[in-house]
């Protein structure tokens, strides 16, 4: 295995009624100004605003809202809630909501300590911050994205086309309660779970020098994310299979499948540039691509991928080659994600504009040539095979 070291900053407060259970006492430790940071809305009309609210009010916080953020948070965003942090002297940022809410609450966080900007910091100068961001807490209503468990973050530059990660701030808490995600709309609970195992997947295939204990465990958090997406296809309701992805979702994204390891996250490079020029569903547009972007990762590298569908889709080897055992394991993805009802093509996806419009070649090319490419995953691409992979995908 690589050096590691680990260390793990957000305290998880889980299960039913955890919010009631646990939030005040954890407000305790911060001073009266408190940001409630939210999106468009949602959290009013399903209750859980008025439940925080009235935990707040019962610790005697003074509450300054920030809400508004979108799917995809900007940058122009962020530096909207930064000023907002410093006007009203904030003592805690509470972030309610899913990943984007959270990411773009960790970069505010940050921002509004610092006297320079921070994507010129970390993306031209590749400099870290120094001072401590604002503390901030999660109350997670969308799970899928593990924002809660770190501090890195998502962020779309609109002007530059660029969107990519920044490391910001982790929550200093995180509420966890599959109940908050009982209102989500069914078709965003299967789309977060899917990142939640292509979180899994990314880090599985990195590359190793031998098999190692954080891909047992990789292996296990993607079984669980399969069985349990399964189980809510046939009942929505399922509150145990709700739980269960609630907690692989912060597994898979809380260092413990990356200790000893280098990853890949190749997917998620593409589908980052692909989000900056269409505004799409992060989730959808990595259902979209993992197919066709393993289909060209296991021919280059069959070993990993037969363990993998050994390992996690239980598909026998006896009467096939390596290769074969491989692409049966790709397969086995694909067809998983239509009985999920996920998007298998990219005009599927919905966009800031008709697909037609933005999906041209000359599009396509723009996406894939400012794509990082990734020297660390179980095969290396170059920016005309991510051009390809972005043509089949169509």
């Amino acid at each position: 295995m690589e050096n590691f070291v680990y260390e793990y900053p957000t305290k998880v407060l889980f299960g039913k009624g955890a919010a009631k259970e646990h939030l005040g006492k954890a407000l305790g430790a911060y001073g009266p100004h408190v940001m409630l940071a939210y999106g468009g809305g949602s959290i009013r009309r399903n209750g859980i605003y008025d439940e925080i609210m009235e935990i707040l009010r019962a610790a005697d916080k003074t509450v300054t809202e920030f809400c508004g953020i979108m799917s995809n948070p900007t940058y122009t965003k962020v530096q909207e809630g930064a000023m907002l942090v410093r006007e009203k002297k904030i003592d805690l940022i509470l972030a309610v909501g899913g990943g984007s809410v959270i990411d773009c609450c960790k970069v505010v966080a940050a921002q509004a300590v610092l006297e320079e900007d921070i994507w010129d910091m970390e993306l031209v100068r590749h400099r870290l911050p120094m001072v401590p961001p604002i503390p901030m807490g999660a109350v997670v209503t969308a799970s899928g994205t593990g924002a809660e468990m770190n501090g890195g973050a998502v962020i779309t530059h609109e002007e530059k086309k660029i969107k990519t990660g920044i490391f910001a701030a982790a929550p200093h808490f995180a509420v966890l309660d599959p109940e908050y995600t009982m209102s989500v709309p069914f078709s965003q609970v299967i789309s977060g779970a899917f990142d939640t195992l292509s979180h899994a997947m990314e880090t599985y295939f990195g590359r190793a020098d031998r098999d190692n204990v954080s891909d047992d465990i990789a292996e296990a958090v993607m079984r669980s994310t399969i069985r349990n997406m399964r189980f809510l296809l046939q009942n929505p309701g399922d509150y145990t299979a709700r739980s269960n992805l609630m907690w692989d979702s912060a597994m898979a994204e809380n260092g413990i499948l990356k200790c000893g390891r280098v990853t890949d996250f190749q997917a998620h490079q593409i589908e980052h540039q692909l989000g900056a020029y269409t505004d799409c569903s992060h989730g959808q547009g990595l259902a979209v691509l993992h197919p066709h972007l393993y289909r060209v990762m296991c021919e280059k590298a069959p070993e990993k991928f037969a363990r993998f569908a050994a390992n996690v889709w239980g598909i026998s080897g006896e009467g096939r080659t390596e290769q074969e055992l491989a692409a049966a394991g790709v397969e086995a993805l694909a067809e998983f994600i239509v009985k999920c009802g996920l998007p298998v093509r990219l005009r599927d996806l919905r966009m800031k504009e008709e697909p037609e419009k933005l999906l041209t070649d000359s599009m396509l090319r723009e996406i894939s040539d400012s794509c990082n490419l990734i020297q660390t995953g179980q095969a290396q691409l170059t920016h005309e095979e991510l051009f390809e992979i972005l043509v089949k995908s169509l």
